[in-house]
């Protein structure tokens, strides 16, 4: 049993608190959660770092990539790199910083999403390469020269090695687009084995699609558009196999829209605003924790941002168990400062969160957070 306290630690240090067990009465106890910094601004020659992408293997290995922006701070075009650690014990000592994608010059590799493939074990990080001067902002028409690529590295050994890079561009793009890139975080995977990474691209406004494959990553696809000025969307699958998107809006809307599919992304619903999922135009996490579909006892999606419809702070993670209808559960992880973040259900149903935030930047530094269904709500759910 689990009682509720008024109790709210944070962690602003490099390494934080280890899942502090602290006795209440007889046998009652209360976790609070564990945090450690993984990548932290100025350090390894590095200016800063941003966009978190997280996934947990199907051997229970944590990959946690992101952004390396060296010498500035922008978005593309700039020299970024990618770079990952590793944890082999669910977040507590991670692996030392690796670089797995670096380009020359100015060119650079940014916005990662990870997938895991359950049945094959293979690990994907989707990714946008920009040439020389190329970001989406510059980005031309085309399939290949002065464009964004979208590109995939795999990985069949937990990611201690990864390969080459694939390029999508020419399975998933029109040429008539200037830009085609992917939304950060992680893709998901469906019960029938299909793996789907959301993207954005723009082609005068900004729209929101899913790319996807039936043949475990050999060859992709692309959907018709989710919505019109939107981006950076997440997807999950409902228990009787709908798509639920959640997508960040771009045209100064302050409300998560929530758009759903019947036939795995063919058609779309129209969108709808969420009142309750506020947001400052940001990234935004989203995760299918338990469905009844699976064997669960209950349906919990969860979601996290930063709560807030004008500014980025406030990071809170809620949750839902009727689907996304209603969000009766919330708990601030951050109170200041905070950005973009992913979501991922560890082997021991823990929940793992890596997430940018700090006291001055929201990019100061970007930590891993464990927490267990417990400790979001207050004891009511043990999360079986």
């Amino acid at each position: 049993m689990f009682k509720k306290t008024s109790i709210q630690i944070f962690v602003a240090g490099a390494m934080a608190l280890s899942a502090l067990l602290v006795p209440v009465g007889n046998a009652e106890i209360i976790e609070y959660p564990f945090s450690i910094d993984l990548f932290v601004r100025g350090s390894n020659d590095t200016f800063l770092y941003r966009i978190p992408a997280l996934t947990v293997t199907t051997k229970g290995t944590l990959i946690a990539v992101c952004d390396a922006r060296r010498e500035l701070g922008d978005d593309l075009p700039n020299n970024i790199d990618l770079v990952m650690r590793r944890s082999f014990d669910s977040g507590t000592t991670w692996t030392s910083q690796q670089t797995i994608m670096d380009y020359p010059g100015t060119e650079g590799a940014g916005d990662a999403s990870l997938l895991t493939d359950r049945e094959t074990g293979t690990v994907w990080c989707l990714y946008a390469y920009g040439p020389e001067g190329i970001g989406s902002r510059e980005s031309q028409p085309g399939v290949d020269g002065p464009t964004l690529q979208l590109m995939l590295i795999r990985s069949d050994d937990d990611g201690a090695t990864w390969s080459k890079p694939i390029p999508l561009n020419r399975q998933v793009k029109d040429p008539a687009w200037n830009a085609i890139w992917g939304s950060p975080g992680h893709g998901m995977q469906d019960r029938a084995g299909r793996l789907y990474f959301p993207v954005n691209r723009q082609s005068g406004l900004f729209y929101s699609h899913l790319i996807f494959s039936d043949d475990h990553g050999t060859s992709w696809a692309i959907t018709p558009p989710i919505a019109e000025t939107t981006n950076e969307s997440m997807v999950v699958e409902l228990a009787d196999g709908t798509l639920m998107s959640n997508l960040r809006g771009s045209t100064g809307i302050h409300q998560r829209g929530v758009a759903t599919s019947r036939d795995r992304g063919q058609t779309w619903s129209p969108l709808r605003l969420d009142e309750t999922l506020v947001e400052p135009e940001c990234q935004a996490s989203f995760l299918s924790y338990s469905s009844t579909a699976d064997g669960d006892t209950k349906n919990r999606l969860l979601f996290a941002n930063p709560a807030s419809a004008s500014k980025r702070v406030n990071m809170t993670v809620r949750l839902s168990y009727d689907e996304g209808k209603t969000w009766p559960t919330s708990k601030l992880i951050y109170p200041g400062k905070s950005g973009y973040s992913t979501l991922v259900k560890l082997s021991d149903g823990h929940i793992g969160m890596f997430y940018e935030h700090g006291a001055i930047h929201d990019t100061d530094q970007l930590s891993f957070v464990r927490f267990s269904m417990e400790w979001l709500t207050d004891g009511k759910d043990d999360g079986k």
